[in-house]
């Protein structure tokens, strides 16, 4: 089994998700609002959400990174998700994130999303991780703008239009790594 290492930032806990996290994590699945931007846009019920944080968990294990639960450090409050995810058929390592709707536009997207692209230069080493999000979904395109995404392309993604953003590792030894990811 994987040691799912914890991240902190000023204001959150990165760590393992965990069946203490369940019922918080499948009432945000069962948002309509939560889920509009993902899959297929529907809801998730009990039975599917408890598949989807047992897929996060595995994915942790396959591939050594995957999505952590977002805590607020101060109350231990469960309050999204966000990581790292390529499961097969993927373009690229992503990087995703998901807000319960009481926790949007407060920076924690961002705060975490900073967290997860530093372990994926300074720990996996990655020469670049984009984010797929879906036409319409702005909050999460000024997201990825405030992260130093860069727009690279527009794409249908399993039916969806979808801005492809890319993050490159910040050091200016990557620059050829770089340019060989520039299409």
């Amino acid at each position: 089994m994987i040691d799912i290492p914890t991240l902190e930032t000023a204001r959150l806990r990165l760590t393992a998700l965990t069946e203490r996290h369940f019922d918080d994590y499948a009432a945000m699945l069962a948002d309509p609002a939560s889920t509009r931007y993902l899959g297929d846009g529907q809801p998730l019920d009990r039975t599917n959400a408890w598949r989807s944080l047992a897929m996060l968990l595995g994915h942790w294990q396959l591939r050594g990174y995957g999505m952590w639960a977002l805590e607020l450090k101060a109350t231990g409050e469960f309050i999204g998700r966000a990581g790292l995810f390529q499961p097969e058929g993927w373009p690229d390592l992503e990087l995703g994130w998901m807000l319960k709707p009481e926790h949007r536009h407060h920076g924690y997207a961002t705060e975490a999303g900073t967290a997860v692209l530093d372990f994926a230069w300074n720990r996996l080493h990655a020469p670049r991780v984009i984010s797929l999000v879906r036409v319409g979904n702005d909050a999460s395109d000024r997201v990825a703008e405030r992260l130093g995404g860069e727009h690279i392309e527009d794409r249908d993604f399993y039916g969806c239009d979808t801005h492809v953003f890319a993050y490159y590792p910040p050091l200016s030894a990557t620059t050829a790594r770089r340019k060989s990811y520039r299409r």
